[in-house]
């Protein structure tokens, strides 16, 4: 559903903008390979705007809600793959038994995409790791990619559930599926329902209280289909969505409009990612809304940077100001000049705590159209300890079920599959902890101040 929400608003933006087409779509669990242009009309006529997706998922609902909806002459029907029975919650379904099964299918449709992009530059996977096939066939598809496309970059958009999730499984399938993404992928942006869900809730608030004027335009994409906020006990689901598609449209903004200071999607990883494992970039959006939905006055630009270093802005539940940063990048869309840039970095940097040989640990990115509606936005992507919680919390979550074998006989039963898997799996996990630890313990060490090279004339 992502897929759907990130397509129509892009579409939208590009329509209003008249500018060349240039997006490839996302979705339930897919990939996205960079870049054919098409020229986008006036209206927005789907047929005429195509993309390179690959759309996966082992039950056919989600799918077929697309395909009958007004993106259906947008995705290739000959590039979806589906299922009728599901993985069942079960990671090993996925990862062991869809994986076999389909492995040869979904290779043909990832070579027959790439061959029809002009730049390939990373592939994106959109997957949960709750579910059986998001995270096991979704981990599966990464060993794939390294395998084909080892010189490609692949960066993965993976939504976590929360403490409340209604699958009860979900920490086995999460835990398995960090250890793939530990190992296969480059970049891995966690967003975390729960976030999500508050976010939403604050908006909602908002537009209740009628503070600041605020609200909410019929039909909108932060709205229940029926044109209204849903109650803050539901979960708004394609709202959620919608704030990752969003996230996902800033991120490629540079492939596909102008800018002063452009940022191809591998200088994230090349700049972002010291480490191999420490791999996990925490996002954070400002404005959260999207396209003008809400009418809330529109936020100074200092306000905006302050903004993207607050809890209330992440897309996963941590505060990264009282953690440490290994690297920061922020990626400005609008009327923005560098040295509006550089003025908050050197306002802001005091009050963030970098490790101590990365002190200017920053990379900058403006684009000069801003998202319609708004007249700038952030994005900003943190290498930083502060996802560290999530994995604990995570991990004790499963070790509560692991403890008692509950649920494990249902892994056991598939070919392949045994419990040394999930031991390695959260061996893996603690690694990565200790990684975190370590960096951590190093907050109280003095900054080494190294004088800076003389040039010789």
């Amino acid at each position: 559903m992502i897929t759907k929400g990130a397509f129509l608003i892009l579409s939208l933006k590009h329509v209003l903008m008249q500018v060349n087409f240039s997006f490839e779509g996302n979705g339930t669990f897919l990939c996205i390979s960079y870049y054919s242009q098409y020229k986008a009309q006036i209206q927005p006529r789907y047929s005429e705007y195509h993309n390179h997706a690959v759309l996966i998922d082992m039950e056919e609902g989600v799918v077929n809600e697309i395909l009958q909806g007004p993106l259906r002459d947008v995705f290739d029907s000959k590039q979806l793959i589906t299922d009728i029975s599901g993985s069942g919650n079960n990671w090993a379904v996925g990862h062991k038994v869809f994986g076999s099964l389909y492995q040869e299918q979904i290779l043909e449709k990832l070579r027959k995409s790439a061959e029809h992009c002009d730049c390939l530059q990373c592939f994106f996977i959109i997957h949960s790791m709750g579910g059986g096939t998001g995270s096991g066939l979704g981990t599966f598809l990464l060993k794939l990619l390294e395998d084909e496309f080892p010189e490609v970059y692949r960066f993965v958009t993976s939504v976590y559930p929360s403490g409340e999730d209604d699958v009860i499984t979900s920490p086995y399938n999460s835990i398995l599926a960090m250890k793939e993404l530990n190992e296969h992928a480059d970049c891995v942006l966690p967003i975390d329902n729960q976030s999500l869900f508050d976010i939403i809730s604050k908006i909602d608030l908002m537009v209740n209280s009628g503070k600041l004027g605020t609200t909410i335009k019929p039909k909108s994409l932060v709205t229940s289909s029926a044109g209204a906020v849903k109650k803050r006990h539901q979960k708004p689901f394609d709202a959620m969505n919608n704030i990752v598609a969003n996230l996902l449209l800033n991120l490629t903004s540079s492939a596909r409009f102008e800018g002063s200071l452009n940022m191809d999607l591998n200088e994230i990883s090349m700049n972002l990612v010291p480490f191999p494992q420490l791999h996990y970039l925490v996002s954070s959006l400002t404005p959260l809304y999207t396209l003008a939905d809400v009418n809330i006055p529109t936020r100074r630009l200092d306000q905006m940077f302050s903004d993207a270093f607050s809890k209330d802005h992440q897309l996963i539940r941590a505060d990264p100001k009282h953690s440490l940063y290994l690297a920061c990048a922020l990626m400005v869309r609008g009327n923005v000049q560098v040295s509006d840039l550089r003025r908050n970095i050197e306002r802001l940097k005091p009050s963030l705590q970098f490790v101590s040989w990365n002190q200017e640990g920053w990379k900058t990115s403006l684009c000069s159209v801003p998202p319609v509606g708004h007249s700038h936005s952030l994005l900003a992507l943190a290498n930083n300890t502060c996802v560290k919680p999530t994995f604990m919390e995570l991990k004790e979550r499963f070790m509560r079920l692991y403890k008692k074998k509950a649920h494990l006989h249902h892994y056991l039963q598939i070919e392949g599959m045994e419990e040394s898997s999930f031991m390695e799996a959260v061996s893996s996990l603690s690694g990565l902890i200790e990684e975190y630890n370590q960096l951590d313990a190093t907050k109280s060490m003095p900054v080494e101040d190294f004088p800076r090279l003389s040039i010789a004339v």
